[in-house]
């Protein structure tokens, strides 16, 4: 069955707790780190990720949009995170080595990042060795924008990569879904959908949460 990951992006964050607690029926929680400076936003921290981890029981899916962000594995795995996501364009080669050697070091699970500007062949090297792809399906930076329609060709491309090269990893898409896209990233490959303006703005939660999932 396809996941739900809320983003808290889209939350009340003067009252993170009861926001959480809405959204009890989804499979993970998605929780975005930008630090100003690999997107021109700043939202939350290792401090928020430790409170948030103290409340909850759920599968925290932390999605790194910080430049270099290897610096930061230890201490977002520390807090509590169970997967940690990087961007590929975040840093060299070396460096996305380096934080996917760090996440395994921890016992996390590990993934990878695309923004809409990056070829899905950018995944290749990294494949056997993360559990999830994340396809952005907007500018990363900030919440409630437009799906971008032709991003439906690159989750078909990295879906094919994946069940050629290591079928037991995610394909993850976030950016723009709803009801009306959700059904469209499903087809082309996508089994987590993060979606935060549709859920966080529905007055029946669970109810939206289901029908993300086609059920």
């Amino acid at each position: 069955m396809v996941k739900v990951a809320p983003s808290i992006l889209s939350a009340n964050f003067c009252n993170l707790a009861e926001e959480i607690r809405r959204v009890q029926s989804a499979d993970w929680l998605h929780l975005d780190v930008m630090d100003g400076m690999f997107v021109p936003n700043i939202t939350i921290g290792v401090p928020v990720v430790q409170a948030i981890r103290k409340h909850t029981d759920m599968f925290l899916d932390v999605h790194l949009m910080v430049e270099k962000p290897h610096r930061l594995i230890d201490a977002f795995c520390e807090a509590g995170a169970d997967m940690l996501s990087v961007h590929l364009e975040a840093d060299s080669p070396r460096g996305i080595d380096q934080a996917l050697r760090a996440m395994e070091a921890n016992g996390v699970k590990r993934a990878i990042a695309l923004r809409p500007i990056t070829d899905p062949k950018a995944v290749l090297p990294y494949l056997e060795r993360v559990d999830m792809v994340l396809v952005m399906t907007v500018e990363p930076g900030f919440g409630g924008q437009k799906f971008m329609t032709h991003r439906l060709e690159a989750i078909r491309e990295v879906r094919g990569l994946i069940e050629r090269h290591y079928p037991k990893c995610y394909l993850e898409v976030d950016g723009g879904i709803d009801l009306v896209t959700a059904p469209q990233v499903i087809a082309a490959g996508a089994d987590v959908l993060v979606a935060g303006t549709a859920v966080y703005g529905a007055d029946d939660v669970p109810q939206v949460i289901k029908g993300l999932r086609g059920v």
